[in-house]
């Protein structure tokens, strides 16, 4: 159990923001580890300087955020953090943001590009072989983006989680339904442009190669790639669905 005498959370907050505080400090030292049971509620309410309904609040706000495990009659625990229901937390903050998927294709590729150059180091043979797989599976599904968008995602998610870091992975999880949004919506754009399509094996391909040879520069460099030519692709297929032939003359309509 936490043992604290008097908590030196910040007065001026808010009685739920203290609770929160304490929470994440008492978390980042060390002294909270998942399993540890928090104090009584009466107990910890005193240590706060909040009323019990305000901590029983924000108890059950960090509950439902995965974080604390509430059992009646026992107490609360402090859980190991899953990182899917962080990401349902964040979509939602995420959501109104105006052109989030593409803002969040740029957090994307800053994890990627980091993440591969750890994989190169780090990745053992079932991580390759893991990514492989999705590679496969990835071919297997070029002309259906509900089956493809998943498959793209997951051959990128392997990428991730083949660096090991716990911290790219947590964060790459917790964006991971905007990301599989974005990975559907523009297997939809693209799926019916062989040109599109041909450029997404080969460079899913390459980026693997890149990475099987334990080469980060490289691998680094084909990721960038991947993305750079993928968008000016969408684009000019975009284009050429607008623009007039060109034997039809400027400013006419037909």
């Amino acid at each position: 159990m936490l043992d604290i005498v008097r908590s030196n959370t910040d007065k001026t907050q808010s009685g739920a923001a203290r609770v929160f505080t304490f929470f994440r400090d008492r978390l980042l030292s060390g002294e909270l580890k998942a399993g540890d049971r928090l104090l009584a509620e009466r107990e910890l309410a005193l240590a706060l300087g909040v009323s019990r309904p305000v901590l029983r609040e924000a108890l059950r706000s960090l509950a439902m955020l995965g974080l604390l495990d509430i059992q009646h009659g026992r107490g609360a625990f402090v859980r190991a953090a899953d990182a899917s229901v962080l990401g349902q937390a964040l979509t939602l903050c995420l959501a109104p943001e105006p052109n989030i998927l593409d803002d969040v294709l740029q957090a994307r590729i800053a994890i990627e590009c980091q993440a591969i150059r750890l994989a190169c180091g780090r990745a053992s043979e079932r991580d390759l072989q893991a990514i492989a797989g999705t590679l496969d599976t990835l071919v297997d599904s070029l002309d259906d983006p509900e089956r493809g968008g998943p498959a793209d995602y997951a051959f990128h998610f392997a990428i991730v989680r083949a660096s090991t870091s716990g911290s790219l992975m947590k964060i790459y999880e917790a964006i991971s339904p905007l990301l599989m949004q974005s990975h559907v919506e523009r297997r939809r754009d693209t799926f019916r442009e062989p040109a599109i399509t041909a450029h997404l094996v080969d460079a899913h391909r390459e980026v693997f190669l890149s990475l099987a040879r334990r080469d980060p520069d490289a691998a680094e460099r084909r990721l960038r790639e991947h993305f750079l030519i993928g968008d000016d692709l969408r684009r000019n297929n975009l284009i050429s669905t607008y623009q007039p032939p060109h034997n039809q003359p400027q400013g006419k309509q037909s």
